[in-house]
């Protein structure tokens, strides 16, 4: 089929590009409002306890919109609650926020929910906050807020003031990202190219990955424009589609265009090298698609729109990215013929200085094959000095918090993060540590009060607002507020005065939800703790099966790619070791600060999503560089008398043949994801670093020495299956020829 396409291809290839370029621009224009398209929630579980009850504070009480909270700093002195100047700006605040039509009743203030002053009015009593809702959805929220932050902020007889709030966290997360999408690019395909010309020689042969991870890019926004109207698709799918578009269709290219001259070398025509390569080559990039594929589909097990957004997007991007390097590498072949090698900077530079043609190398005598023989000669010490050093940067691993995103995953010098920090400076906890508790079902008068009274014994709570009173330390100390109770709802609101996100809020949240519940009722709880707590629960809960469907079809399509029973397993185990090492490192660096946490602010957690997302990412790219090494030893085992000298002599020549294609293409797709690393998005950068450091890993550390020390140890073993596998591989097994 590949060689009846490829034909096709190049029989035709002006008229292959026409439509390519034709396509390409309608894609252009249809994915320019991608982004708008694109939301910055998702995080949370929609099964959850969490999401239960925002349901039905949203349903039964219509509350419970993303929060908005507009912060008032008079001058040195001033009294915030008592100052008649003060009341008066935040009467034209509450006016401003009421006649837009889309922030929800309650408004709190310190006039008139005094016994919330502790955490609306500061400890110095010169700032106050006003606590609001929007009533919108992760789509219609951010602009809702972008709007009330232009219109408020300001100064108003002499009294500053600035809004902040979940709900403009989204909107400055979403503004961020579109800006660090253009700087990435910015960054990646410039030193991609010039990287390329480097690798190739020739400006013209480099120029082809760069054009093909274009077009990836270019198809990825349509794309991902398609599927916003039928799912709810993560902002930061964005960020994550077009870099691995980018470094796909490069790495995809990169090996097909390598293998082309080395099939040119040989003596072949150009149209049967490019036949040939596809039927080699092609059939590698088919391969590593797939696995990279099931590694991203993984991700759509969980319930979060966060993780299953990334399983279209990533699904999508390699099934673009193959196909744009198996299609239209070879159409651009086979118009440039000759004209592949032309502009050769690195000839140019010769005959400027008048220095002789380098002759050929035997391969014995290259540098990637003399470094292979090392390792094979030493492979006990270097598989164990390797493996220990791994292990040792995985150990911070063990200590790995998950949390919630909030505020602080923005720039310090954000207008929302700056704000938040200030109430969390300025203010008690309780601002941004409410929990909400909706009890639902019959209870009398008496039962309510019991179970508020001891809702409130609770440590670190510091006040529990009910349909029948305000409670304290066990005993009531104000009267019942309206809007507390409608028909069998009831609303609890609890104040605490701890950090929601940290050890102390999640135990808060815990003894919230132990103590026993009104008989007959169903006790929901939701707030920042509990949305941690339940998203962090859903990701335990879900990640054993995301890890056994990615082992499983990994083994399965390494066992139809090898025959061996002994690679898959070896490559799994390599892949979980090299990752671990990454996943310390992270732990090291954004969670405990080390290094400043490159220039993040730390909170002692990791997003709680991210390091799944992570590892899905790394493992199907380490499994892309493992299929390209797998295939050359495989096809020169295959071409042996297979005896163990002739193993030996394969991992050789197949590091050889692929050793620096592979650094290449890692270092190649680590610019590319260093380009996210520039995100002023926290868990963006961290997103970036890692996937960075973990190629640059696989592709040195691990292809370049683990795999060549255990395959030489294994020996014949490498090639192992029992009889009946092996027949059934020859049936169905998918080989290089």
């Amino acid at each position: 089929m590949l060689e009846g396409l490829t034909r096709r291809v190049i029989a035709a290839p002006k008229l292959v590009l026409t439509l390519a370029v034709t396509l390409l621009v309608a894609m252009g224009l249809f994915g320019l409002g991608a982004a708008e398209k694109m939301l910055a929630g998702g995080y949370e579980d929609p099964t959850g306890e969490s999401t239960h009850a925002a349901e039905a504070i949203e349903k039964v009480f219509g509350q419970g919109g993303a929060q908005v909270i507009v912060k008032l700093d008079g001058p040195v002195g001033m009294n915030m609650a008592t100052d008649p100047a003060a009341r008066r700006v935040a009467d034209e605040v509450i006016a401003q926020l009421e006649n837009t039509g889309f922030v929800q009743q309650p408004i709190l203030t310190v006039w008139n929910s005094p016994h919330l002053d502790a955490e609306l009015l500061s400890r110095d009593q010169r700032s106050t906050l006003i606590a609001a809702s929007i009533d919108g959805d992760d789509s219609t929220a951010p602009a809702m807020a972008k709007q009330l932050d232009t219109e408020l902020t300001g100064v108003s007889d002499g009294i500053e003031i600035k809004v902040g709030g979940a709900a403009l966290v989204y909107t400055q997360v979403n503004d961020q990202t579109s800006k660090d999408l253009f700087i990435a690019e910015a960054i990646a395909i410039p030193i991609s190219f010039l990287l390329l010309i480097i690798i190739f020689g020739g400006a013209v042969a480099a120029a082809l990955p760069v054009v093909i991870g274009v077009v990836a890019i270019v198809a990825t926004l349509a794309l991902l424009r398609v599927i916003t109207s039928v799912a709810d698709v993560s902002i930061f799918a964005l960020n994550l589609a077009t870099a691995m578009g980018l470094a796909l269709a490069i790495d995809y290219t990169l090996l097909i265009v390598t293998r082309y001259r080395e099939e040119v070398g040989t003596g072949q025509s150009r149209a049967d090298a490019i036949v040939r390569t596809i039927n080699t080559a092609g059939r590698t990039v088919i391969f590593s698609g797939i696995t990279v594929a099931l590694s991203m589909a993984a991700l759509a097990v969980f319930p979060m729109y966060f993780l299953r957004s990334f399983a279209y997007a990533g699904v999508g991007v390699v099934i673009v990215a193959v196909l744009a390097a198996i299609v239209l590498t070879p159409a651009l072949l086979a118009v440039l013929g000759d004209r592949v090698d032309a502009l050769d900077l690195r000839r140019a530079f010769r005959r400027l200085f008048r220095r002789p043609e380098p002759q050929p190398k035997p391969l014995e005598a290259t540098f990637w094959y003399r470094s292979a023989q090392w390792v094979l000669r030493r492979a006990v010490p270097v598989g164990i000095i390797i493996t220990a050093l791994l292990v040792v940067l995985g150990l911070p691993f063990t200590g790995i918090k998950f949390g919630f995103p909030d505020d602080r995953v923005l720039p310090e010098s954000s207008s929302a993060h700056a704000v938040a920090q200030e109430i969390r400076d300025d203010y008690d906890h309780g601002a941004l540590s409410n929990v909400v508790a909706i009890v639902q079902g019959p209870a009398d008068t008496f039962v309510l009060s019991d179970y508020a009274a001891e809702l409130s014994t609770v440590p670190d709570v510091v006040i529990v607002s009910s349909p029948v009173g305000a409670f304290r330390g066990g005993h009531l100390i104000a009267p019942p507020q309206p809007g507390l109770v409608i028909g069998a709802d009831a609303k609890f609101e609890i104040r605490g005065d701890v950090e929601p996100m940290q050890a102390a809020g999640q135990e808060q949240i815990a003894a919230l939800r132990a103590v026993p519940r009104p008989p007959g009722t169903t006790v929901s709880f939701t707030g920042l703790a509990a949305v941690n707590a339940d998203t962090v629960d859903a990701i335990y809960r879900y990640l054993p099966w995301v890890l056994l469907l990615i082992a499983v079809s990994t083994y399965v399509l390494l066992f139809l790619f090898t025959g061996s029973l002994v690679l898959p397993l070896k490559a799994l185990v390599l892949n979980v070791l090299s990752l671990s090492a990454t996943f310390g490192a992270m732990v090291w660096i954004f969670q405990d600060g080390h290094l400043g946490g490159l220039g993040t602010t730390a909170t002692g957690l990791l997003v709680a999503t991210m390091p799944v997302l992570m590892f899905c990412i790394a493992f199907g790219l380490s499994m892309d560089y493992e299929v390209f090494l797998l295939g050359r030893i495989r096809e020169e085992w295959l071409k042996s008398g297979q005896t163990r000298a002739d193993n030996d002599r394969a991992v050789a020549i197949g590091l050889a043949r692929t050793g620096r294609v592979v650094t290449a293409a890692a270092l190649l797709m680590a610019i590319v994801f260093t380009g996210i690393a520039a995100s002023q998005v926290s868990f963006m950068r961290m997103f970036g670093v890692g996937l960075a450091l973990a190629v640059l890993m696989d592709a040195t550390l691990i292809r370049m020495m683990l795999v060549p020390a255990f395959m030489r140890l294994a020996g014949r073993w490498n090639w192992w299956a029992p009889a009946p596998l092996r027949r059934l591989h020859d049936r169905i097994g998918l080989t290089e020829e």
